[in-house]
């Protein structure tokens, strides 16, 4: 069974960063190498967005309001895919999830809070 593990949340002030990982497992590599990975944040009353996402080969998109900030990355080796935030912002606040698209698998979230 395709489980993904997302880790590396935490409480970080206005300005920090933080590394999030996101780890397929169950899963093997020629599937999980075409495939393409997004992460996706929740923060409290609002809708699910997409905040970043990367294809098999590797091509890259943002939301703009993570741009210059964010960037996503992915080990095929490790079959783990990153999100590096740095000049995070309160707005940055929420659950983040990541979701393997053709698999249409997610992981459970792990809570990222940006606060003084």
């Amino acid at each position: 069974q395709v489980q993904l593990v997302e880790s590396g949340g935490g409480l970080v002030q206005p300005g920090g960063s933080l590394r999030l990982s996101c780890a397929a497992r169950g899963i093997i590599t020629s599937v999980f190498n075409p495939d393409t990975v997004a992460w996706y944040r929740q923060a409290p009353g609002k809708e699910r967005e997409l905040v970043a996402s990367i294809t098999g080969g590797r091509s890259t998109d943002y939301a703009d309001s993570v741009k210059g900030r964010f960037t996503i990355s992915r080990d095929n080796s490790r079959k783990t895919v990153y999100l590096q935030m740095v000049n995070l912002k309160p707005d940055d606040t929420g659950v983040y999830y990541c979701n393997l698209q053709q698999a249409d698998k997610w992981g459970q979230g792990t809570q990222v809070t940006v606060a003084a």
